[in-house]
């Protein structure tokens, strides 16, 4: 997501030190990626006044009891041995969740594991793309990736750290739609762009494009189309019936998925790319060695394999997406329909009134999101938590106006 605030600046260097080596010149003027505030555990599971945490779209349930249950059950050799290196399981169980409900003829080789999704995005960027030259007057880089904005501000960062350019095109200022997809294409194709990413449902609007929208995408553009389906399990429906072998087997399309959100596995950093063989075997060969530990391994293919508690917490969360959304209606909010764990909502008085929403709802324990942003400073992403939660961010939020 878009960075909410400057990155730290670099402690001073003491004057008897010998200079610090100099860095890539790539890295040396990065503006890495800045996360959302992290309370303690302690913090959030307080018993008087928890800290409400409602600002990085972690599923407010708990993860399924068989991913207790099969981490508990490793041995210590678990930790004595290296884990298994292809994660064998957690690929055959991320295979079976997607040929649920109908058979789609996934398989493992159509699956890698991450150590997160962010993992997958570096394994992409390493794979395709090329860094930019560097010499005066050589002009603008080609084989970079190409992104619509606002979006996930770690695509931006993980190519700048590559070295490669990224080619953005801006979305509708007040809907955050994209452009027809052809345009898309048509300014990606023009800087020679490798990768092109869409997060979809988009972050941080929540809306969905139909498959015929990114089929018209992939066809237009002229290198690998990611799409990003973090929040996929949240949404009425999803993009795996471009990349399934029953399907339409596109070699130009790469799914992202990622076990954070809709299984509640975000403390343990697991996710997967799900494409045609070809492309998952080149991508093999970038991967970190060992890259999932074995408690990671087992928890996640517990959790996918228990698809009635997964589906159960996702019920939950459209719920309370429903309730949330029409509450800040209610309140004057404009907010955007949502397919993810999160509503987006426009503050009527502007991007200070937004700043002075966030603080309050802060020094009161309510953690929410605002990016300082052009695009969105006047906005509030929320992530969608329990109903106590709920009722309380708009306890909170009602006595703040």
């Amino acid at each position: 997501m878009p960075s909410s605030s400057a990155p730290p600046a670099e402690p001073a260097a003491a004057a008897d030190a010998s200079p610090r080596p100099r860095a890539r010149a790539a890295i040396e003027g990065l503006h890495a990626y800045v996360p959302g505030e992290q309370p303690t555990w302690a913090d959030t599971a307080r018993p008087l006044r928890p800290v409400v945490k409602l600002n990085t779209n972690e599923n407010p349930y708990p993860p399924s009891p068989r991913a207790l249950e099969a981490v508990a059950a490793l041995p210590a050799e678990a930790l004595r041995l290296y884990p298994p290196p292809a994660s064998d399981r957690l690929r055959a169980a991320a295979a079976a969740a997607l040929n649920h409900p109908a058979g789609r003829g996934f398989t493992a080789k159509s699956v890698i594991g991450t150590n997160g999704g962010d993992e997958l995005l570096r394994l992409l960027i390493t794979a395709f793309c090329e860094p930019a030259p560097m010499a005066a007057g050589s002009g603008p880089g080609t084989g970079g990736i190409g992104l619509t904005t606002p979006s996930y501000s770690l695509y931006g960062v993980l190519a700048g750290i590559h070295g490669a350019t990224a080619t953005e095109v801006p979305r509708d200022p007040d809907t955050l739609a994209p452009p027809e997809p052809e345009t898309i294409a048509a300014a990606w194709n023009a800087t020679g762009s490798r990768l092109g990413f869409v997060v979809n449902p988009h972050a941080p609007s929540g809306r969905r494009e139909e498959a015929a929208w990114l089929v018209r995408l992939a066809d237009a553009f002229e290198g690998l189309l990611v799409v990003d389906e973090a929040y996929a399990d949240f949404a009425d429906a999803d993009a795996a019936g471009l990349v399934a072998p029953a399907g339409d087997a596109r070699t130009d399309v790469l799914l992202l998925r990622s076990l954070s959100k809709g299984y509640a596995l975000a403390g343990l950093r697991v996710g997967f790319g799900v494409g045609h063989p070809s492309l998952i075997a080149l991508l093999d060969k970038a991967r970190d060695s060992y890259n999932l530990d074995a408690y990671a391994q087992a928890a996640a293919a517990a959790a996918l394999a228990d698809r009635t508690h997964a589906e159960a917490s996702w019920a939950a969360v459209r719920g309370e997406r429903t309730r949330l959304t029409a509450a800040l209606r209610e309140r004057g909010f404009g907010v955007l329909d949502s397919q993810s764990n999160f509503v987006l909502a426009r503050v009527a008085g502007g991007p200070g009134e937004a700043r002075r929403l966030y603080l309050g709802l802060k020094s009161n324990d309510v953690l929410i999101r605002h990016f300082d942003t052009p695009a969105l400073a006047d906005r509030l992403r929320i992530t969608v938590g329990t109903p106590e939660q709920v009722d309380l961010l708009l306890e909170v939020l009602d006595g703040l106006r």
